[in-house]
């Protein structure tokens, strides 16, 4: 839970930095970001199962 919040703060920190300098912000647009961020864990959770299907 703290890694969690650790990693809400400094978005919002470097949101409001990138807000500030008038710069775009260095996000996927929402949709695509969220489906990436799915495909990586469930891209962890695959190669996990492949090891232990592999080792038996």
């Amino acid at each position: 839970m703290k890694e969690t919040l650790l990693a809400l703060v400094t978005g919002m920190i470097v949101g409001l930095i990138f807000s500030f300098l008038k710069l775009p912000l260095p996000a996927p647009n929402v949709l695509p970001g969220i489906a990436g961020i799915i495909g990586i864990y469930l891209g962890g959770v695959l190669f996990e199962y492949i090891l232990k299907f592999i080792s038996r």
